[in-house]
């Protein structure tokens, strides 16, 4: 059995089987500053009480069907409740976040601290190659590759750090539109093998890459209006998906795939460039054991740097 922190604060048990994620409650969350477009005109225009009930709507439908561990939010980090960013987490190692803005640099400390304290393996990417975490990072549903995303916020550099540390194929695509700064707002590989994508947010090449992994049957290509509701944005587990609200057409799609479509509105967080996926990091379907935590320890250290 495991233990789980809920939002009172208490812990309860929990089995040790299943996928986990962690989140981080909308205590200190606002819009303070603009660091992607979405937040522009909307610099404390955000609703605390809805986005803490949109939240919590999104909290409760997770917990359904999946464990969900919290972070203490702190107190001058309002883009702290986006645990997406916090760091890429598998087998029990975190490559933690080095955030490209400073306004969310402050996020790093506290992030590193509940990992450590929680178990993980903590690796650290330097801050010459910035890289943001899950937002910029999605493991196929199998494992067996990493989609990388790199332009405004991770830089491509940080995507060889990633190699080194699991061993894992890493295919880079280029982000364009800076509407969608992160690869997690324009694209998510599904459980059954497809993927979720807005095409238009990468460069040709990149299109070619997804294009070559994914055939014609298997992309789900959304629409500009979806993909700007975050469609993309969307937590997976099993045949559930949760996400903001969609149009009837993606969620008929989706629904024709075999998938259970939750849909929660989170229009307050869209205020600062987020949706549904944006604020849950997947932690991990295994356990965290001391094992592990030796045996990145006794690793090499990362690269510091690429030219």
């Amino acid at each position: 059995m495991g233990t789980l922190r809920t939002l009172d604060g208490s812990l309860t048990r929990t089995a040790d089987s299943g996928p986990t994620f962690l989140m981080c409650p909308p205590k200190h969350y606002d819009v303070n500053y603009v660091i992607n477009p979405w937040m522009a005109g909307n610099v404390h225009g955000s609703s605390r009480q809805q986005a803490t009930e949109q939240w919590e709507q999104l909290h409760s439908a997770l917990r359904q069907i999946a464990q969900v561990h919290l972070v203490e939010p702190q107190p001058g980090s309002p883009d702290m409740v986006f645990t997406a960013n916090a760091g890429l987490v598998r087998n029990g190692i975190v490559a933690l976040s080095s955030f490209h803005h400073q306004e969310r640099q402050g996020e790093e400390p506290h992030f590193r601290r509940w990992f450590s304290e929680s178990g993980f393996a903590v690796r650290d990417i330097p801050r010459v190659t910035p890289f943001e975490g899950e937002g910029d990072a999605l493991f196929e549903a199998d494992g067996s590759r990493l989609w990388a995303g790199y332009g405004p916020r991770t830089r491509q550099d940080s995507h060889r750090q990633l190699t080194e540390l699991w061993g894992v194929e890493v295919v880079s695509l280029r982000l364009v539109d800076p509407r969608f700064y992160h690869l997690d707002t324009c694209f998510c590989p599904l459980s059954n093998g497809d993927v979720m994508v807005y095409l238009p947010a990468f460069d040709i090449e990149s299109q070619m890459k997804i294009e070559a992994r994914y055939s014609k049957k298997h992309r789900i290509c959304v629409s500009e209006g979806d993909a700007l509701r975050f469609a993309c944005n969307a937590v997976n587990v099993g045949r559930t998906i949760l996400l903001n609200q969609i149009s009837d057409d993606l969620c008929a799609e989706l629904e024709l795939r075999g998938f259970q479509i939750v849909q929660v509105e989170l229009t307050e967080f869209l205020k600062a460039g987020g949706a549904a996926k944006c604020l849950v990091l997947r932690l991990s379907e295994l356990n965290v054991t001391h094992a592990q935590r030796a045996a990145i320890a006794q690793s090499p250290p990362l690269s510091s740097a690429y030219n």
